[in-house]
Protein backbone atom coordinates (compact mmCIF):
# COMPACT_ATOMS: atom_id res chain seq x y z
CA UNK A 1 0.00 0.00 0.00
CA UNK A 2 1.24 3.46 -0.65
CA UNK A 3 2.59 5.35 2.36
CA UNK A 4 -0.41 7.84 2.73
CA UNK A 5 -2.64 5.34 3.77
CA UNK A 6 0.24 3.21 5.89
CA UNK A 7 1.00 3.11 9.53
CA UNK A 8 4.61 1.85 10.34
CA UNK A 9 3.68 -0.94 12.69
CA UNK A 10 1.45 -2.70 10.05
CA UNK A 11 3.95 -2.38 7.47
CA UNK A 12 6.31 -3.78 9.34
CA UNK A 13 4.57 -6.80 9.46
CA UNK A 14 4.82 -7.39 5.73
CA UNK A 15 8.22 -6.28 5.10
CA UNK A 16 10.72 -8.50 3.22
CA UNK A 17 12.92 -9.16 6.91
CA UNK A 18 9.75 -10.08 9.03
CA UNK A 19 8.90 -12.75 6.16
CA UNK A 20 12.16 -13.62 6.10
CA UNK A 21 12.62 -13.73 9.57
CA UNK A 22 9.45 -15.72 10.53
CA UNK A 23 10.51 -18.06 7.41
CA UNK A 24 13.51 -18.80 9.75
CA UNK A 25 12.04 -19.16 12.28
CA UNK A 26 9.64 -22.05 11.25
CA UNK A 27 13.02 -23.94 9.49
CA UNK A 28 14.85 -23.50 12.86
CA UNK A 29 11.65 -24.61 15.38
CA UNK A 30 11.53 -27.28 12.21
CA UNK A 31 15.13 -28.79 12.85
CA UNK A 32 14.66 -28.58 16.67
CA UNK A 33 11.89 -31.14 16.52
CA UNK A 34 13.21 -33.39 14.10
CA UNK A 35 16.47 -33.54 16.10
CA UNK A 36 14.23 -34.53 19.41
CA UNK A 37 12.91 -37.30 17.44
CA UNK A 38 16.36 -38.34 15.90
CA UNK A 39 15.76 -37.36 12.67
CA UNK A 40 18.71 -35.32 12.24
CA UNK A 41 22.04 -34.38 14.22
CA UNK A 42 20.88 -32.46 17.23
CA UNK A 43 24.32 -30.47 16.45
CA UNK A 44 23.24 -29.18 13.07
CA UNK A 45 19.69 -28.09 14.42
CA UNK A 46 21.86 -25.91 16.69
CA UNK A 47 23.98 -24.58 14.21
CA UNK A 48 20.99 -23.32 12.37
CA UNK A 49 20.49 -21.52 15.47
CA UNK A 50 23.48 -19.39 14.57
CA UNK A 51 21.41 -16.79 11.99
CA UNK A 52 19.34 -15.92 14.75
CA UNK A 53 20.59 -12.13 14.89
CA UNK A 54 21.51 -12.40 11.33
CA UNK A 55 20.15 -9.48 9.23
CA UNK A 56 18.74 -11.26 6.32
CA UNK A 57 19.95 -9.46 2.71
CA UNK A 58 17.05 -8.84 0.63
CA UNK A 59 18.83 -7.90 -1.80
CA UNK A 60 21.14 -11.19 -1.96
CA UNK A 61 18.40 -13.01 -1.56
CA UNK A 62 16.40 -11.82 -4.96
CA UNK A 63 19.77 -12.16 -6.63
CA UNK A 64 19.88 -15.75 -6.28
CA UNK A 65 15.94 -16.02 -6.68
CA UNK A 66 16.90 -14.08 -10.12
CA UNK A 67 18.31 -17.26 -10.65
CA UNK A 68 16.46 -20.09 -9.13
CA UNK A 69 13.27 -18.50 -10.05
CA UNK A 70 11.94 -19.98 -6.73
CA UNK A 71 11.81 -17.90 -3.98
CA UNK A 72 11.79 -20.75 -0.70
CA UNK A 73 15.44 -22.13 -2.32
CA UNK A 74 16.54 -18.60 -2.84
CA UNK A 75 16.21 -18.38 0.83
CA UNK A 76 17.19 -21.70 2.24
CA UNK A 77 20.43 -20.96 -0.05
CA UNK A 78 21.02 -17.37 1.79
CA UNK A 79 20.73 -19.17 5.16
CA UNK A 80 23.28 -21.70 4.77
CA UNK A 81 25.49 -18.86 3.25
CA UNK A 82 24.97 -18.07 7.07
CA UNK A 83 25.36 -21.27 8.75
CA UNK A 84 27.45 -23.14 6.27
CA UNK A 85 26.33 -25.91 3.80
CA UNK A 86 27.05 -28.90 5.33
CA UNK A 87 25.49 -27.82 8.97
CA UNK A 88 22.20 -26.95 6.75
CA UNK A 89 22.18 -29.40 4.91
CA UNK A 90 19.17 -30.65 7.29
CA UNK A 91 17.39 -28.04 6.87
CA UNK A 92 13.87 -28.09 5.08
CA UNK A 93 14.14 -32.00 5.46
CA UNK A 94 10.89 -34.04 4.61
CA UNK A 95 9.13 -30.36 4.22
CA UNK A 96 7.87 -28.71 1.08
CA UNK A 97 7.75 -24.66 0.36
CA UNK A 98 4.51 -24.50 1.03
CA UNK A 99 5.27 -25.38 4.39
CA UNK A 100 6.47 -22.25 5.22
CA UNK A 101 4.65 -20.18 2.78
CA UNK A 102 1.29 -20.67 4.16
CA UNK A 103 2.53 -21.40 8.22
CA UNK A 104 4.37 -17.50 7.14
CA UNK A 105 1.39 -16.04 5.74
CA UNK A 106 -0.87 -17.03 8.61
CA UNK A 107 1.94 -15.42 11.24
CA UNK A 108 1.65 -12.35 9.43
CA UNK A 109 -2.59 -12.47 9.18
CA UNK A 110 -2.62 -13.45 13.12
CA UNK A 111 -0.08 -10.12 13.92
CA UNK A 112 -2.02 -8.05 11.60
CA UNK A 113 -5.54 -9.23 13.15
CA UNK A 114 -3.58 -8.60 16.59
CA UNK A 115 -3.48 -4.53 15.20
CA UNK A 116 -6.43 -4.10 13.68
CA UNK A 117 -8.40 -5.60 17.31
CA UNK A 118 -6.54 -2.58 18.58
CA UNK A 119 -7.54 -0.83 16.27
CA UNK A 120 -11.33 -1.71 16.33
CA UNK A 121 -11.31 -1.49 20.54
CA UNK A 122 -9.88 2.06 20.03
CA UNK A 123 -13.08 3.45 17.37
CA UNK A 124 -15.33 1.64 20.21
CA UNK A 125 -14.10 4.11 23.05
CA UNK A 126 -14.65 6.77 21.11
CA UNK A 127 -17.86 5.37 19.90
CA UNK A 128 -19.02 5.68 22.96
CA UNK A 129 -17.71 8.47 24.29
CA UNK A 130 -19.64 10.09 22.03
CA UNK A 131 -22.43 8.33 22.64
CA UNK A 132 -22.86 9.04 26.31
CA UNK A 133 -22.16 12.83 25.40
CA UNK A 134 -25.02 12.78 22.93
CA UNK A 135 -27.35 10.56 24.41
CA UNK A 136 -30.64 12.98 24.70
CA UNK A 137 -29.23 15.49 21.91
CA UNK A 138 -32.19 15.47 19.84
CA UNK A 139 -31.97 15.15 16.25
CA UNK A 140 -34.36 14.28 13.38
CA UNK A 141 -34.31 10.58 12.18
CA UNK A 142 -34.12 10.34 8.10
CA UNK A 143 -35.55 7.61 5.92
CA UNK A 144 -35.00 7.91 2.19
CA UNK A 145 -33.07 10.98 3.06
CA UNK A 146 -36.60 12.95 4.37
CA UNK A 147 -37.59 13.62 8.09
CA UNK A 148 -39.00 10.79 10.03
CA UNK A 149 -39.01 11.30 13.43
CA UNK A 150 -37.28 12.39 16.22
CA UNK A 151 -33.98 10.52 17.62
CA UNK A 152 -31.18 11.82 19.01
CA UNK A 153 -27.50 11.98 18.35
CA UNK A 154 -26.32 9.77 21.18
CA UNK A 155 -28.30 6.56 19.42
CA UNK A 156 -26.59 7.70 16.17
CA UNK A 157 -23.31 7.35 17.81
CA UNK A 158 -25.12 3.97 20.06
CA UNK A 159 -25.71 2.30 16.66
CA UNK A 160 -22.95 2.55 15.17
CA UNK A 161 -21.07 1.32 18.75
CA UNK A 162 -22.84 -2.14 18.43
CA UNK A 163 -22.43 -2.38 14.50
CA UNK A 164 -18.67 -2.10 15.59
CA UNK A 165 -18.78 -4.00 18.61
CA UNK A 166 -20.04 -6.94 16.34
CA UNK A 167 -17.14 -6.51 14.10
CA UNK A 168 -14.84 -6.95 16.50
CA UNK A 169 -15.93 -10.21 17.43
CA UNK A 170 -16.22 -11.03 14.01
CA UNK A 171 -12.76 -9.80 13.78
CA UNK A 172 -11.53 -11.81 16.97
CA UNK A 173 -13.19 -15.04 15.26
CA UNK A 174 -11.36 -14.42 11.68
CA UNK A 175 -7.97 -14.60 13.45
CA UNK A 176 -9.10 -17.90 15.30
CA UNK A 177 -9.56 -19.08 12.21
CA UNK A 178 -6.68 -18.11 10.22
CA UNK A 179 -4.54 -19.00 12.86
CA UNK A 180 -2.98 -22.39 12.05
CA UNK A 181 -0.18 -23.77 10.66
CA UNK A 182 0.91 -26.68 8.31
CA UNK A 183 4.22 -28.34 8.37
CA UNK A 184 2.94 -31.70 6.43
CA UNK A 185 5.54 -31.78 3.59
CA UNK A 186 4.49 -32.78 -0.25
CA UNK A 187 0.34 -33.60 -0.19
CA UNK A 188 0.29 -32.99 3.43
CA UNK A 189 0.02 -36.67 4.29
CA UNK A 190 3.06 -36.10 6.42
CA UNK A 191 5.13 -39.22 4.46
CA UNK A 192 8.78 -37.38 4.92
CA UNK A 193 8.14 -35.40 7.99
CA UNK A 194 6.75 -36.58 11.29
CA UNK A 195 3.55 -34.48 12.44
CA UNK A 196 5.05 -34.25 15.63
CA UNK A 197 7.04 -31.46 14.11
CA UNK A 198 4.09 -30.11 12.75
CA UNK A 199 2.83 -29.56 16.20
CA UNK A 200 6.10 -28.13 17.84
CA UNK A 201 6.57 -25.57 15.11
CA UNK A 202 2.98 -24.09 15.35
CA UNK A 203 3.40 -24.19 19.69
CA UNK A 204 6.67 -21.92 19.25
CA UNK A 205 4.84 -19.49 16.41
CA UNK A 206 1.07 -19.44 18.35
CA UNK A 207 -0.33 -21.43 15.94
CA UNK A 208 -2.85 -24.21 15.93
CA UNK A 209 -1.88 -27.53 13.47
CA UNK A 210 -4.27 -27.68 10.75
CA UNK A 211 -6.38 -30.58 10.93
CA UNK A 212 -5.32 -31.46 7.21
CA UNK A 213 -4.13 -29.55 4.70
CA UNK A 214 -3.15 -30.77 1.67
CA UNK A 215 0.16 -29.34 0.13
CA UNK A 216 -1.77 -26.29 1.28
CA UNK A 217 -3.53 -24.79 4.00
CA UNK A 218 -7.12 -24.62 2.82
CA UNK A 219 -7.98 -21.29 1.73
CA UNK A 220 -11.26 -21.06 2.78
CA UNK A 221 -10.04 -19.70 6.28
CA UNK A 222 -8.40 -16.91 3.94
CA UNK A 223 -12.08 -16.24 1.98
CA UNK A 224 -13.48 -15.95 6.00
CA UNK A 225 -10.58 -13.75 6.97
CA UNK A 226 -10.73 -11.31 4.30
CA UNK A 227 -14.73 -11.28 4.26
CA UNK A 228 -14.19 -9.83 7.64
CA UNK A 229 -11.96 -7.31 6.89
CA UNK A 230 -14.68 -6.56 3.80
CA UNK A 231 -17.66 -6.09 6.49
CA UNK A 232 -15.46 -3.36 8.80
CA UNK A 233 -14.60 -1.62 6.15
CA UNK A 234 -18.46 -1.45 5.09
CA UNK A 235 -18.89 -0.53 8.75
CA UNK A 236 -16.44 2.35 8.32
CA UNK A 237 -18.08 3.30 5.10
CA UNK A 238 -21.10 3.33 6.93
CA UNK A 239 -20.02 5.81 10.00
CA UNK A 240 -18.18 7.87 6.95
CA UNK A 241 -21.43 8.33 5.09
CA UNK A 242 -23.16 9.68 7.69
CA UNK A 243 -20.92 12.17 9.26
CA UNK A 244 -20.57 13.36 5.32
CA UNK A 245 -24.74 13.89 5.07
CA UNK A 246 -24.72 15.82 8.31
CA UNK A 247 -21.57 17.81 7.23
CA UNK A 248 -23.45 18.91 3.98
CA UNK A 249 -24.39 22.69 4.30
CA UNK A 250 -27.86 22.84 4.26
CA UNK A 251 -27.90 20.01 7.05
CA UNK A 252 -24.75 21.09 9.05
CA UNK A 253 -25.75 18.82 12.35
CA UNK A 254 -22.43 17.64 12.40
CA UNK A 255 -18.72 18.12 10.36
CA UNK A 256 -15.02 17.06 10.90
CA UNK A 257 -12.68 19.16 13.03
CA UNK A 258 -10.84 21.41 10.86
CA UNK A 259 -7.84 22.51 11.91
CA UNK A 260 -5.74 25.27 12.05
CA UNK A 261 -4.50 26.45 8.94
CA UNK A 262 -6.46 23.44 6.94
CA UNK A 263 -7.47 24.86 3.54
CA UNK A 264 -10.40 23.05 2.15
CA UNK A 265 -10.38 24.26 -1.38
CA UNK A 266 -7.74 25.97 -3.69
CA UNK A 267 -10.35 27.84 -5.33
CA UNK A 268 -12.92 28.35 -2.94
CA UNK A 269 -11.70 29.61 0.50
CA UNK A 270 -14.54 29.33 2.23
CA UNK A 271 -14.83 25.43 1.75
CA UNK A 272 -14.81 23.06 4.64
CA UNK A 273 -14.90 19.79 3.08
CA UNK A 274 -15.55 16.33 4.87
CA UNK A 275 -12.10 15.26 3.06
CA UNK A 276 -11.45 12.32 5.84
CA UNK A 277 -15.06 10.39 5.14
CA UNK A 278 -14.79 11.06 1.62
CA UNK A 279 -11.43 9.26 1.83
CA UNK A 280 -12.95 6.53 4.53
CA UNK A 281 -15.59 5.79 2.13
CA UNK A 282 -12.71 5.50 -1.12
CA UNK A 283 -10.74 3.32 1.47
CA UNK A 284 -13.55 1.16 2.31
CA UNK A 285 -13.59 0.36 -1.77
CA UNK A 286 -10.12 -0.89 -1.90
CA UNK A 287 -10.92 -3.44 1.35
CA UNK A 288 -13.37 -4.53 -0.19
CA UNK A 289 -11.73 -5.53 -3.18
CA UNK A 290 -9.49 -8.17 -1.30
CA UNK A 291 -13.05 -10.04 -1.31
CA UNK A 292 -13.90 -12.05 -4.07
CA UNK A 293 -10.33 -12.38 -4.99
CA UNK A 294 -10.09 -14.01 -1.57
CA UNK A 295 -13.02 -16.25 -2.37
CA UNK A 296 -11.84 -17.59 -5.86
CA UNK A 297 -8.89 -18.70 -4.15
CA UNK A 298 -10.49 -21.26 -2.03
CA UNK A 299 -10.86 -23.58 -5.52
CA UNK A 300 -7.19 -25.15 -6.02
CA UNK A 301 -6.47 -28.04 -8.42
CA UNK A 302 -6.40 -31.46 -6.73
CA UNK A 303 -3.98 -31.17 -3.44
CA UNK A 304 -1.89 -27.93 -4.45
CA UNK A 305 -1.40 -25.00 -7.40
CA UNK A 306 -0.15 -21.68 -7.22
CA UNK A 307 -3.12 -19.38 -8.59
CA UNK A 308 -3.94 -18.21 -5.04
CA UNK A 309 0.03 -17.33 -4.62
CA UNK A 310 -0.03 -14.04 -6.37
CA UNK A 311 -3.05 -12.87 -5.06
CA UNK A 312 -2.45 -12.93 -1.87
CA UNK A 313 0.83 -11.20 -2.17
CA UNK A 314 -1.47 -8.37 -2.69
CA UNK A 315 -4.25 -8.25 -0.64
CA UNK A 316 -2.51 -9.49 2.49
CA UNK A 317 -0.93 -6.68 2.73
CA UNK A 318 -3.02 -4.22 0.72
CA UNK A 319 -6.31 -5.03 2.85
CA UNK A 320 -4.58 -5.11 6.61
CA UNK A 321 -2.65 -2.09 5.80
CA UNK A 322 -5.41 -0.22 4.39
CA UNK A 323 -8.36 -0.92 7.01
CA UNK A 324 -5.51 -0.48 10.09
CA UNK A 325 -5.12 3.16 8.59
CA UNK A 326 -8.56 3.37 7.83
CA UNK A 327 -9.88 2.30 11.77
CA UNK A 328 -7.14 4.74 13.02
CA UNK A 329 -8.55 7.75 11.01
CA UNK A 330 -12.34 6.99 11.37
CA UNK A 331 -11.18 7.23 14.72
CA UNK A 332 -9.77 10.46 14.95
CA UNK A 333 -12.58 11.59 13.13
CA UNK A 334 -14.84 10.80 15.48
CA UNK A 335 -12.91 11.86 18.52
CA UNK A 336 -12.69 15.12 17.55
CA UNK A 337 -16.18 15.67 15.65
CA UNK A 338 -18.21 18.92 15.92
CA UNK A 339 -21.82 18.58 16.45
CA UNK A 340 -23.90 21.37 15.94
CA UNK A 341 -27.48 20.89 18.75
CA UNK A 342 -29.47 24.03 17.64
CA UNK A 343 -28.63 23.05 13.96
CA UNK A 344 -30.25 19.87 14.86
CA UNK A 345 -33.39 21.58 15.95
CA UNK A 346 -33.45 24.17 13.35
CA UNK A 347 -33.38 21.14 10.62
CA UNK A 348 -36.47 19.26 12.73
CA UNK A 349 -38.46 22.19 12.76
CA UNK A 350 -38.30 23.77 9.04
CA UNK A 351 -41.51 22.09 8.50
CA UNK A 352 -42.96 22.59 12.06
CA UNK A 353 -44.24 20.13 14.00
CA UNK A 354 -44.54 17.30 11.34
CA UNK A 355 -42.28 14.75 12.66
CA UNK A 356 -45.18 14.12 15.41
CA UNK A 357 -47.25 12.84 12.78
CA UNK A 358 -47.89 9.14 13.75
CA UNK A 359 -48.07 9.96 17.30
CA UNK A 360 -51.49 12.27 16.15
CA UNK A 361 -52.24 8.88 13.45
CA UNK A 362 -52.53 6.53 16.70
CA UNK A 363 -54.20 8.85 18.97
CA UNK A 364 -57.25 8.81 16.40
CA UNK A 365 -57.04 5.32 15.90
CA UNK A 366 -56.98 4.72 19.60
CA UNK A 367 -59.78 7.73 19.67
CA UNK A 368 -62.19 5.06 17.45
CA UNK A 369 -61.44 6.38 13.91
CA UNK A 370 -60.60 3.64 11.28
CA UNK A 371 -56.96 3.95 10.40
CA UNK A 372 -57.95 4.47 6.44
CA UNK A 373 -59.75 7.60 7.76
CA UNK A 374 -57.13 8.82 10.15
CA UNK A 375 -54.59 8.44 7.60
CA UNK A 376 -56.19 11.11 5.68
CA UNK A 377 -56.93 13.04 8.14
CA UNK A 378 -53.36 13.64 8.97
CA UNK A 379 -51.89 13.68 5.70
CA UNK A 380 -54.23 16.51 4.52
CA UNK A 381 -53.04 18.57 6.97
CA UNK A 382 -49.28 17.25 6.51
CA UNK A 383 -48.89 17.86 3.13
CA UNK A 384 -50.30 21.57 4.13
CA UNK A 385 -47.38 21.82 5.99
CA UNK A 386 -44.93 20.67 3.47
CA UNK A 387 -46.41 22.90 1.05
CA UNK A 388 -47.00 26.29 2.62
CA UNK A 389 -44.95 25.60 5.54
CA UNK A 390 -47.22 26.13 7.73
CA UNK A 391 -47.29 24.27 11.54
CA UNK A 392 -48.28 20.95 11.79
CA UNK A 393 -49.88 21.67 15.48
CA UNK A 394 -52.02 24.65 14.31
CA UNK A 395 -53.12 22.77 11.24
CA UNK A 396 -54.30 20.00 13.42
CA UNK A 397 -56.06 22.70 15.42
CA UNK A 398 -57.58 24.39 12.36
CA UNK A 399 -59.39 20.95 11.37
CA UNK A 400 -62.83 20.24 13.07
CA UNK A 401 -62.49 16.66 12.36
CA UNK A 402 -59.13 16.45 14.18
CA UNK A 403 -60.46 18.46 16.82
CA UNK A 404 -64.09 16.52 17.45
CA UNK A 405 -61.78 13.08 17.59
CA UNK A 406 -58.82 13.80 19.43
CA UNK A 407 -59.81 17.25 21.39
CA UNK A 408 -57.50 20.65 21.70
CA UNK A 409 -55.40 19.16 24.94
CA UNK A 410 -54.89 15.81 23.80
CA UNK A 411 -53.66 17.66 19.73
CA UNK A 412 -50.96 19.76 22.42
CA UNK A 413 -50.10 16.99 24.26
CA UNK A 414 -48.98 14.67 20.71
CA UNK A 415 -45.86 17.34 20.59
CA UNK A 416 -44.22 16.75 23.55
CA UNK A 417 -40.67 15.87 22.34
CA UNK A 418 -39.86 13.59 25.32
CA UNK A 419 -41.89 11.03 24.23
CA UNK A 420 -39.99 10.07 21.65
CA UNK A 421 -36.53 10.13 23.79
CA UNK A 422 -38.61 8.03 26.72
CA UNK A 423 -36.80 4.64 25.91
CA UNK A 424 -33.21 5.87 25.06
CA UNK A 425 -31.80 4.47 28.18
CA UNK A 426 -33.61 1.41 27.60
CA UNK A 427 -31.20 0.86 24.45
CA UNK A 428 -28.16 2.31 25.85
CA UNK A 429 -28.30 -0.55 28.49
CA UNK A 430 -29.19 -3.38 25.41
CA UNK A 431 -25.70 -1.72 23.68
CA UNK A 432 -23.72 -1.28 26.48
CA UNK A 433 -24.87 -2.76 29.45
CA UNK A 434 -25.29 -1.27 32.78
CA UNK A 435 -23.21 1.81 33.36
Amino acid sequence: MIPRYSRPEMVAIWSPQTKFRIWYEIEAHACDAMADLGVIPRENADAVWKAKDVEFDVARIDEIEAVTKHDVIAFLTHLAEHVGSEEARFVHQGMTSSDVLDTCLNVQLVRASDILIKGVEALLEALKRRAMEHKMTVRVGRSHGIHAEPTTMGLTFARFYAEMDRNLARLKAAREEIATGAISGAVGTFANIDPRVEEHVCAKLGLSPEPISTQVIPRDRHAMFFSVLGVIASSIENVAIEIRHMQRTEVLEGAEFFSMGQKGSSAMPHKKNPVLTENLTGLARLVRMSVIPAMENVALWHERDISHSSVERAIGPDATITLDFALARLTGVIDKMLVFPQNMLDNMNKFPGLVMSQRVLLALTQAGVSREAAYSMVQRNALKVWEERTDFREELLADKEVVEALGVEAINEKFDMDYHTKNVDVIFKRVFGES
